[in-house]
């Protein structure tokens, strides 16, 4: 996935600044209810992605969070899980995890920008692109265990697959 680059004459020292501006840059649907926070949608393959982003200036930290169109049934609660630990052990940046207030799958990441001087729109675009990509690599993996009736390792066998050609 390749998303339009952001251009800017100075770091911005609020980062969702740069995220509002890839987002106009990408007309992606937004909402920007306060300075420290928006909310984006965009349609992938599998789902539609509600990607969140936090700005904590008391630390100087970015928290990123795309939530997937998918609720964790409770007799799958177990299942899932086991199939969180095999898919973060495969991630360098970021991980997965089940929200506790409604049972959906997110992918989330803190950065840490303290001394800095802001984030630079690469890093913003790295940071979407990143949690975009994961998503989807991991979303069909997600849908074996709750719904295909698979094992986390027969999921996560699926999930890393890398085709080889066109059909």
């Amino acid at each position: 996935m390749s998303l339009p680059t952001i251009e800017v004459s100075a770091q911005a020292t609020n980062p969702l600044d740069l995220v509002e501006e890839l987002v106009l840059a990408n007309d992606w649907p937004f909402q920007r209810s306060a300075d420290d926070e928006i909310l984006i949608e965009i349609g992938g393959r599998w789902s539609d992605y509600r990607l969140f982003f936090v700005w904590q200036e008391e630390v100087s930290a970015l928290q990123f969070c795309n939530r997937l169109d998918i609720k964790v049934p409770v007799k799958k609660r177990a299942d899932v899980h086991d199939l969180l630990i095999r898919v973060n052990e495969r991630l360098w940046v970021g991980h997965f995890d089940v929200s506790a207030d409604d049972d959906t799958i997110m992918f989330r990441h803190t950065s840490l920008m303290r001394g800095v001087g802001g984030a630079s729109p690469e890093q913003i675009e790295d940071l979407v692109e990143l949690g975009l990509v994961e998503c989807e690599r991991y979303y069909p993996a997600f849908q074996l265990v709750i719904w295909g009736g698979k094992s986390a390792d027969e999921a996560i066998q699926a999930a890393i697959l890398d085709p080889q050609g066109e059909a």
